[in-house]
């Protein structure tokens, strides 16, 4: 988002450069054809900004997903490591009971 910024405070210098060779900024001097390419500069903007911020949301919406399941999976890992610690435990319980067998 930044570069895009950046390149579009650029265009705007470049198209204010061109429009002072132009026309010395004189409103008597401004023709359809001015009017056209400003139009025509804000619908490239408006695509290339939609375009740039359906990707990042796309992009934001796969990290929280992500995120998300990074989550789930540990708390996965904990309820198993909890299950082999019980198991463990278990066993060398019983491993005692059949080492020493009460009478």
């Amino acid at each position: 988002m930044k570069s895009l910024s950046i390149t579009g405070l650029i265009l705007l210098a470049v198209s204010a450069l061109l429009f002072y060779l132009t026309t010395d900024f004189a409103v008597e001097q401004i023709k359809i054809s001015h009017i056209m390419g400003v139009m025509a500069g804000v619908g490239i903007g408006l695509i290339i900004g939609g375009m740039v911020g359906y990707l990042s949301k796309g992009s934001a919406i796969k990290a929280e997903q992500k995120k998300k399941e990074f989550k789930q999976l540990q708390k996965e890992k904990e309820e198993l490591e909890k299950q082999a610690a019980d198991i463990a435990k278990r066993q060398a319980e019983l491993e005692n009971q059949n080492k020493n067998p009460q009478i």
